[in-house]
């Protein structure tokens, strides 16, 4: 990987490590294009109050202000000012507001994927950065949106993470409305504090939990091992449903949840066998998450931390009456680049897209060698001319310390070489038909997992 960054929480990667990150990224563009996804892209800032209007986390957003402002003028960001600017910190609720001003000119349901940087302030370590790339897929509706997408948004995000460089992985599905009809069922009536309890289980541990439950909230040590139990659930297939009614609560929202849960388990058991599991302890801390909520991790690698998370959300975007639900995920792009570069779980064929480097004979050359550089070029053969006309020794070291696999040479009388500095082999070659093999014509991305395209 690339040296320790000057900058801590903001990383950087070496040219053959940016391979990897840009295979990775357009994996998930041809996979999420396959599926009709269009792709857009919002502005890097939004005002406070856009950003902070769900969620709790003001501690980890970047306010924007001016080096120095008006005389007199202390920054808006400094006193709080929800009209102030701020970098975004997820896609989802910048898409939100696209989405409320642009819904006129909107087919919906609007199917969107969208990769960017986004930026919050948190303490960095391995997979948890201050600026950082996520790929999020949505599907938004008007007025409501059939329950059928969450459970094709959760069989797109499995196929495309299936197309990664990564280890094998799970994701961890729960429902909202099963989690709160359960609690109020047992009459915990504050279900999103019990959320927030739960959402800490695994940091914590049960006992640290039922202990917040019973002083935060008000539980009694039946209602805490209750929620714990339902917790506690965890199955491969549709058998969680047995095993929630065996608790014996009776809750309306609570069988709506677990028919919803059932939905997108059978789904996900028919067509990607393996991938996925009900995880009733799932709870994402945002609070805008109504049903559906998912959390992936990799297997082997579960101190990493979630790699894709979201659900859907019924009342994130609203205008006037008119409420537009939704249902996405989204993927943390730096933090899976990340452990693929450490784990060295696939790495570039070369360390630049170049595949021949034209030498020079003599200064004079230079135009000749731009012709033939010109036509191999023109099939699509990614090729470079060298600057001076030095020994050819030094040319040859030239390209092979750039990662360069040919070098092409041509005589005085025109004649045409083209040498492999790997092997040694120098053969004749004609610059309007020569074409090296298709596994040197292209960087490709070796993986010990598979062999990628």
């Amino acid at each position: 990987m690339a040296r320790t960054a000057s900058l801590s929480g903001f990383p950087e990667w070496l040219p053959e490590e940016r391979l990897v990150e840009l295979h990775v990224l357009d994996t998930l563009r041809r996979v999420f294009e396959l599926h009709g996804f269009s792709s857009i892209e919002t502005r890097a800032v939004e005002t406070v109050g856009q950003l902070l209007r769900k969620g709790e986390i003001d501690k980890e957003v970047y306010g924007l202000s001016r080096l120095q402002e008006d005389e007199g003028e202390e920054s808006k960001a400094a006193k709080g000012d929800h009209h102030s600017l701020a970098l975004h910190f997820d896609l989802t609720v910048p898409f939100a507001r696209y989405v409320v001003e642009n819904a006129g000119y909107l087919a919906f349901p609007f199917r969107r994927y969208q990769i960017q940087k986004v930026w919050r302030g948190e303490r960095p370590q391995e997979g948890r950065a201050r600026e950082f790339t996520q790929a999020d897929i949505d599907i938004v509706g008007d007025g409501d949106l059939p329950f059928r997408y969450d459970v094709e948004i959760a069989l797109v995000i499995a196929e495309a993470l299936s197309a990664l460089p990564i280890p094998d992985f799970r994701l961890r599905i729960n429902n909202r409305k099963l989690a709160e009809g359960f609690y109020r069922g047992i009459g915990l009536t504050d279900t999103a504090g019990v959320l927030r309890s739960i959402d800490k289980l695994e940091k914590i541990g049960p006992a640290k939990v039922a202990e917040l439950l019973k002083t935060e909230l008000g539980a009694t040590e039946d209602q805490a091992q209750a929620a714990l139990s339902l917790a506690g659930i965890r199955t491969e297939d549709t058998s969680f449903v047995e095993k929630v009614r065996a608790l014996g609560v009776k809750d309306e929202l609570l069988e709506e949840g677990l028919n919803e849960l059932e939905q997108v388990i059978a789904a996900a058991v028919q067509r990607v066998p393996g991938k996925v599991v009900a995880d009733l302890s799932i709870a994402r801390g945002l609070d805008y998450y109504t049903g559906t909520v998912v959390e992936t991790v990799l297997v082997g690698h579960e101190q990493l931390g979630s790699i894709c998370s979201g659900g859907r959300y019924d009342a994130l975007a609203s205008k006037g009456n008119r409420k537009f639900p939704g249902v996405g995920l989204s993927i943390g792009v730096t933090r899976l680049v990340s452990r693929i570069l450490s784990q060295e779980l696939a790495q570039a064929t070369r360390s630049v897209p170049t595949a021949v480097l034209v030498a020079l004979n003599n200064d004079g050359s230079w135009g000749g060698a731009q012709d033939v550089a010109a036509q191999l070029r023109s099939r699509g053969i990614s090729t470079e001319v060298a600057a001076k006309a030095e020994k050819f020794g030094k040319q040859i070291k030239f390209a092979d310390r750039r990662g360069i696999p040919f070098v092409w040479f041509t005589d005085d009388d025109g004649k045409h070489q083209v040498k492999d500095i790997r092997s040694g082999e120098q053969t004749d070659a004609d610059p309007a038909t020569w074409t090296p093999s298709a596994e040197d014509l292209h960087v490709r991305i070796l993986s010990p997992r598979r062999q990628l395209p």
